[in-house]
């Protein structure tokens, strides 16, 4: 084979492949909220009663997704990733047992059904800023 054919023939691939990639070859996201190293994204996220929401570790370190006991409605049930009861269970868990870990790739979910702001931190990473917060309202903004 000429080279200058070759050569050609595998740039004229390269950039098909690579407009393809551009055009939307990804796959759909299956997750509400995304885990950096050390931020929620987004970090304030509003959708209506009854929303189940989806968190994933988007990134190589380990994540909570805690609520804040007190920044959560008053008629809200408490929810953390590990299923604990309250803030302080759920702290002394990852104190003595990483409790609560979200590692990279896996998800954590949890439905809405209480109107107002439920505040949220990941645990290991609160001294860097990581915190959040999902707003239940009636007529959400999101660009969804």
């Amino acid at each position: 084979m000429d080279r200058r054919v070759f050569l050609s023939t595998v740039a004229s691939v390269g950039t098909t492949v690579a407009i393809a990639g551009c055009i939307g070859g990804s796959a759909q996201e299956d997750y509400d909220i995304g885990m950096s190293t050390n931020r929620f994204r987004p970090n304030t996220f509003e959708v209506e009663p009854g929303t189940t929401v989806v968190w994933q570790n988007t990134s190589k370190q380990g994540h909570t997704i805690t609520a804040y006991g007190d920044d959560i409605p008053d008629e809200a049930e408490y929810w953390a990733s590990g299923g604990f009861d309250s803030e302080s269970d759920a702290r002394e868990a990852w104190r003595s047992s990483t409790g609560g870990l979200i590692t990279q790739g896996k998800t954590f979910e949890h439905e809405f059904t209480t109107l107002g702001t439920h505040s949220y931190v990941c645990i290991p990473h609160e001294a860097d800023g990581m915190s959040g917060a999902i707003v239940v309202t009636e007529n959400p903004s999101n660009d969804q």
